[in-house]
């Protein structure tokens, strides 16, 4: 069993580092707590199971740098792309999936595959010996977080997730509502009102300000302080920066044209994603939320169109540890102290569903690579995958270290270009143009000697 590669964790990370490693002959067992020890976000011990929005961000891969990630992953033959791809909802130009038939395709993919197993219970210590993934998310259980904070020597370091709220799309006001994706983008009608839009006046969206600093908020346990992730701030947070703040942010009314009363701008629109494949549950974009549930119904219910709203899920909020990644893994994801352990996904301050299987998808390989005699280089920061890896394995400052999506600033200057919003189309094509080379590249001799 020396040869075994050993997975903490079925999540994103978890799941696209064992079908890299398993697809390159290596035997690997996944230790799964769920469902024999639960969190509050998870519903199900399925793997792969998404607890957040159901979307995986911009597909565009010539313009988007997570796009770009997606093209990446879909090249590495990743097993989170191609199960997204399979259960895709229209979302305008972005990838958002029906969750429950997502996660049971990820599962199942891997309980067919002969180089498998799955083991279900908890890890609560750091092993000595053999080839190991810490995959566990920001759920990791207190126990396990205990047994890393003390091999590293580092106090945990916490942000706080906000979960959105779900509503029931047959208990929403389309007399007031309408179908439309900003700037109707989308190739098809499908995708050009892929979300549904609740418009606001002046005078609702400041009464809307109004309910959510008013509401009573989740109170934090003694030694938690909230420390946001800044693309995750839940609203109300949001609301306290500045009244104007979350209609110039989610609740932009930009690029949309209400039906209803064409010649009237909205002062600001709350915006929906669909996020089951039937079209019935709908999620309200980017209201994360801290709110007590005996509250969120309420203040939600002043948005027009949701006045008489059922919710299939309200908000949430939990803990969500990170390692200080700058400082304690090197370049190929190993932990310093301990190079027989590499970690991977949300744990290592990356932040998304697609940034965390793009940690999983390296971190499979690298470790498949050495059990299999060989190493396997960084990718280019020229790269998505390499900018990110680069970026949270020494690129970031560790002082300031938060975690980080993809985005173009990680990635090296395309030499010629300069910067500033006017060449940004340009630029940002020739990033791509350049990752994709570059990518290709770097799994060539992967693939020659697959």
């Amino acid at each position: 069993m020396a040869n075994t590669l050993h997975i903490v964790g079925g999540g994103m990370a978890g799941s696209e580092a064992a079908w890299q490693a398993a697809n390159m002959g290596v035997n690997v067992v996944i230790h799964e707590m769920r469902p024999q020890v639960g969190t509050f976000a998870h519903q199900t011990g399925l793997l792969g199971e998404m607890v957040c929005s159901n979307s995986f961000r911009s597909d565009d891969s010539e313009q988007n740098a997570v796009g770009l990630l997606h093209w990446e992953m879909r090249q590495a033959n990743g097993l989170i792309m191609q199960t997204a791809d399979k259960h895709r909802l229209p979302a305008g130009g972005a990838l958002a999936v029906d969750r429950d038939p997502f996660a049971q395709s990820v599962t199942d993919a891997l309980m067919a595959h002969p180089n498998v197993t799955v083991e279900y219970g908890e890890i609560t210590a750091l092993p000595d010996s053999g080839h190991w993934i810490i995959a566990t998310g920001p759920l990791t259980s207190s126990t396990l977080g205990q047994a890393i904070a003390a091999e590293t020597g580092a106090e945990a370091l916490a942000f706080f997730d906000a979960i959105a709220p779900i509503v029931y799309f047959d208990s929403i006001n389309m007399e007031k509502a309408w179908m439309q994706s900003r700037y109707d983008k989308g190739e098809t009608e499908e995708e050009r009102t892929a979300y549904l839009n609740c418009p606001m006046d002046r005078d609702q969206y400041e009464a809307f300000i109004d309910a959510l600093l008013a509401a009573d908020k989740t109170e934090f346990h003694e030694g938690e302080t909230a420390g946001y992730f800044d693309g995750c701030l839940p609203i109300e947070v949001m609301a306290e920066r500045g009244r104007e703040t979350l209609r110039h942010g989610p609740m932009k009314p930009v690029g949309l044209t209400n039906p209803h009363q064409p010649d009237i701008k909205p002062y600001a629109v709350v915006q929906l994603r669909r996020d089951n494949k039937l079209g019935t549950l709908y999620n309200i974009v980017g209201f994360q939320t801290k709110m007590k549930y005996g509250t969120q119904a309420n203040v939600f219910k002043c948005i027009p169109g949701l006045e008489d709203a059922r919710f299939a899920r309200l908000g949430g909020i939990h803990r969500n540890t990170f390692l200080n990644a700058p400082t304690l893994l090197t370049n190929d994801m190993r932990l310093k102290s301990r190079p027989n352990i590499r970690f991977a996904g949300q744990i290592t301050g990356v932040e998304g569903y697609v940034e965390s299987a793009a940690m999983g998808l390296l971190a499979g390989r690298a470790a498949a690579t050495e059990i299999l005699g060989g190493a396997l280089d960084v990718p280019p920061n020229t790269t998505a995958m390499g900018a990110l890896i680069t970026h949270i394995t020494g690129g970031a400052d560790a002082k300031t270290f938060q975690p980080m999506n993809v985005n173009f600033g990680l990635f090296p200057p395309v030499e010629g270009l300069g910067g500033g919003r006017r060449g940004r189309k340009d630029r940002y094509k020739a990033y791509t143009d350049r990752a994709k080379a570059d990518w290709l590249a770097w799994l060539a001799p992967q693939a020659a000697a697959a």
